[in-house]
């Protein structure tokens, strides 16, 4: 069994909250492969379903985000898990908007509901971070986690919680690699599904070489428009 815990904190007035996207990613899991209804357990809210074969409960703390390990940790000796068996969906400052990055164990960062979960649960448990942006100033980040998502984030912000959904099964398989390389194509950063980035000129590379090396395979060979290619390009035969 899976424990999947996405951090935020209850009430309407929080529900937009760039602090609330690990409850957002928690409710379009649960949205996309049809869980079950939202119940109260543990000090939180619940969903079961099932992800690539294996059950999979859902969990959005209601303790408030410096006290979620309270709720976490009571349902992960309720199952009798272990760290391995959770994964935390969270907001991180240093990743920029829509980026996406996983780690197991590591430190806190500064955020309270990380803090709050290692004390419980211990540390050795995998972290799935929604970059969420930094405002620039420390004085601002209080505003800026407890703000609402700005009108234009409403995109890619769809986009990201989409593709977290729609690829989930994929962490629960411990694929975490292809996890990211299907995120990074859901949000159109310029990597292949092979993982392998878009080919870039080299440094240096001129245009004409670029132009060379897209040379279409068959070319006249005699002419005018021969000899303006091998002006160009050269006698590659």
């Amino acid at each position: 069994m899976l424990l999947v815990a996405g951090l935020g904190n209850p009430g309407s007035r929080h529900a937009k909250n760039r602090h609330n996207i690990g409850y957002m990613a928690a409710d379009a899991i649960a949205r996309r492969h049809s869980f079950s209804n939202w119940s109260k357990k543990f000090r939180g809210e619940i969903a079961e379903g099932q992800l690539a074969g294996e059950k999979v409960l859902l969990i959005k703390p209601q303790t408030y985000m410096n006290l979620s390990g309270e709720s976490v940790g009571e349902a992960m000796r309720f199952y009798k898990l272990t760290p391995s068996d959770l994964i935390v969906i969270y907001d991180e400052l240093d990743l920029q908007p829509g980026k996406v990055r996983i780690k197991t164990g590591g430190g806190h960062g500064g955020h309270n509901g990380i803090r709050s979960i290692d004390s419980h649960c211990g540390k050795d448990y995998r972290r799935l971070r929604l970059g969420i942006g930094h405002p620039g100033h420390k004085e601002r980040v209080n505003s800026h986690v407890l703000g609402d998502f700005a009108k234009a984030d409403g995109e890619w912000v769809e986009q990201l919680l989409d593709a977290v959904a729609d690829n989930f099964p994929m962490l629960v398989t411990g694929d975490e690699s292809g996890f990211l390389n299907k995120i990074a194509v859901a949000l159109g950063n310029g990597t292949r599904q092979d993982g392998k980035a878009k080919a870039k000129p080299q440094k240096g590379q001129s245009h004409i070489r670029a132009a060379r090396q897209n040379a279409p395979a068959e070319a006249p060979k005699t002419g005018p428009m021969a000899d303006m290619l091998k002006k160009l390009f050269g006698n590659k035969e």
